[in-house]
């Protein structure tokens, strides 16, 4: 029987890679829109854009690397307090591990089997799986999440950008805003693809905020356009 594949095992790489591009997307789109939105020139326009995408990617990377750090350095002391607790008090860790499997439905003869041989095999393994939901092959990946992050965000970010490289003149603006809603429309049908949701509810979700974060840029920039 070949081994099975769930979609909640994709949870972290998914929202890193999701969220990265669906953030490239917006905040670039709308920054070259909210400039282009103040009578800036092609140029100033395609500066902003570029800039937003390398600033964009770094600062992802920086974030998510100190987010997920946070949460490694939790999972690796609740593992070192475990082990220690497993070293001074073996007993109350076992009788700890029984009435986790009570609790689960087990009768309580069984469920003290069961954490004895879980104990016998691999004590810490047993109490970090069933006690704390942890894995010592599966904590969390600051460098991989960082860097899921920042190639996700640049690859959103390409596509307004790349936009604006290809389109010219007064259109610019128009094709910025309806590639840039494609994309997050077909990014949040990828998601939930890969997810398992609805991708009615997902894209419509990422069309919404795509559309606010564009209109108000823009509408911003035409205000401030006239003043400097």
């Amino acid at each position: 029987m070949p081994a099975e594949t769930h979609r909640s095992q994709r949870t972290a790489w998914l929202r890193a890679g999701i969220l990265g591009a669906n953030d490239g997307i917006v905040s670039t789109a709308a920054l070259m829109v909210g400039v282009a939105a103040a009578d800036a020139t092609s140029g100033a326009t395609l500066t902003a854009g570029l800039a937003g995408l390398i600033g964009g990617a770094l600062s992802m990377a920086a974030g998510e690397y100190v987010s997920v750090s946070g949460q490694l350095d939790a999972e690796r002391a609740d593992l070192e307090k475990e082990r220690a607790e497993l070293e001074s008090f073996p007993e109350a860790e076992l009788r700890e591990l029984t009435e986790i499997y009570v609790k689960r439905g087990l009768d309580r003869t069984l469920a003290h089997d069961v954490a004895l041989q879980l104990s016998a095999h691999d004590p810490l393994g047993a109490h970090l799986r069933d006690e704390l939901n942890l894995s010592p092959d599966e904590l969390a990946r600051p460098v991989q999440a960082s860097a899921v992050s920042a190639i996700s965000f640049a690859l959103g970010a390409g596509i307004p950008l790349l936009t604006a490289v290809i389109v010219s003149g007064s259109a610019k603006v128009l094709a910025i805003g309806i590639v840039s809603l494609i994309a997050l429309g077909l990014l949040g049908y990828l998601g939930a693809l890969l997810g398992g949701a609805d991708w009615r509810r997902a894209s419509i979700r990422v069309l919404i905020g795509g559309v606010l974060a564009m209109g108000l840029t823009a509408l911003i920039g035409n205000l401030v356009g006239p003043l400097t």
